[in-house]
């Protein structure tokens, strides 16, 4: 097994050794920034990648017994589960689904402070914590407030992302917020059939939403 360091010249070094060999997908772990520079490194040599998030590597190494966690263990592992599993080759995200899957990641952390506070509201007993929880609430609203808007500006300045956003809010059922997490989580919608797009959303291939929301229905409208 060949080792790189995840820098420039270990993505050069990569890419030569890669190539001799044309790989059906080049798979690696989602590792937020840290893997950015390689995804571009791959798609400008035409090279197809899957960035399997850390719940699907976890999930496959608990399926096949393993336990231990090293770089080469998690390279074995990886390089199985594209194998057996054939996952789908994703595209490069744009700087604008980048910015957009940064906002909704943050909301997402907001959210679940919020929803801890909330909890926390329903022990306690002292009346300064319960002001400091009330406070906590309203900063947090605040900043949803400030997230929201900042997510509808990055949809509404790249004319791809607006134009699907559009097309998931008229599907009844679908908020503006769930739209903007479709299209930060799964930014191949417009480009992938109803199976790939209820493959990559862990919903049955016959769910009617998936089906609206899946490549054909977005290039025909």
């Amino acid at each position: 097994m060949t080792c790189v360091v995840n820098d420039r010249k270990g993505h050069t070094t990569l890419l030569r050794w890669l190539g001799g060999r044309r790989p059906t997908r080049v798979v690696f772990e989602a590792t937020g920034a840290y893997h950015r520079e390689l995804e571009k490194h791959l798609d400008a040599a035409g090279l197809p990648f899957v960035e399997a998030n850390l719940r699907q590597a976890r999930r496959f190494a608990e399926a096949t017994g393993t336990l231990a966690k090293t770089d080469r263990v998690d390279a074995q592992l990886l390089a199985q589960f594209g194998a057996l599993l054939q996952p789908i080759a994703r595209p490069v995200r744009s700087d604008a689904q980048l910015e957009l899957a940064e906002l909704v990641a943050a909301r997402r952390g907001l959210m679940r402070d919020r929803t801890a506070t909330l909890n926390r509201l329903q022990i306690l007993k002292l009346d300064l914590l319960k002001r400091h929880a009330h406070y906590r609430l309203r900063q947090v609203d605040a900043q949803l407030a400030s997230l929201d808007t900042a997510i509808a500006r990055t949809i509404d300045s790249d004319p791809v992302l607006a134009r699907r956003h559009n097309i998931l809010v008229s599907i009844p059922g679908v908020s503006a917020i769930t739209a903007a997490a479709l299209l930060a989580d799964m930014p191949e919608l417009g480009s992938i059939n109803e199976r790939q797009a209820a493959s990559l959303a862990e919903l049955a291939p016959s769910h009617t939403t998936i089906r609206q929301v899946a490549g054909q229905e977005l290039h025909s409208r």
